[in-house]
């Protein structure tokens, strides 16, 4: 089963994502983590490393301008996925339930896998 959102908000005055996942998960993305971790093919330095599965260590990569990590909206992409509109004008990434569940913060998603299923096999 492929994780999915019940509920996605965006605080700007904490500068956090904030996600509840159908299984009773909550996540919480610094936003210019979610910047820095922006998996379109721009920043992933062309189409050739695009589709690398997510990890909090890209939530930890420095932007170069503040104003590239402030938000100005989200919008849904289909119902897969939503796409961050940043102050600094970058529109491109757009961020699958399945990468954003691969980045959170936690630390737990490493030990129990994607939606609950095991990972040792």
């Amino acid at each position: 089963m492929k994780p999915r959102p019940s509920n996605v908000t965006a605080s700007r005055s904490r500068s956090l994502l904030m996600i509840d996942w159908e299984d009773g998960h909550h996540s919480e993305y610094p936003l210019a983590g979610l910047r820095a971790a922006c998996p379109c093919a721009e920043c992933k330095g062309g189409h050739a490393n695009m589709g690398e599965p997510g990890s909090p260590d890209l939530l930890k990569i420095p932007l170069q301008s503040l104003q590239a990590a402030e938000l100005v909206g989200l919008e849904g992409v289909g119902n897969y996925a939503i796409q961050p509109l940043w102050k600094d004008g970058h529109n491109y990434g757009i961020y699958n339930w399945e990468y954003l569940w691969q980045l959170c913060p936690c630390g737990e998603h490493e030990e129990i896998g994607i939606a609950g299923e095991s990972s040792s096999g």
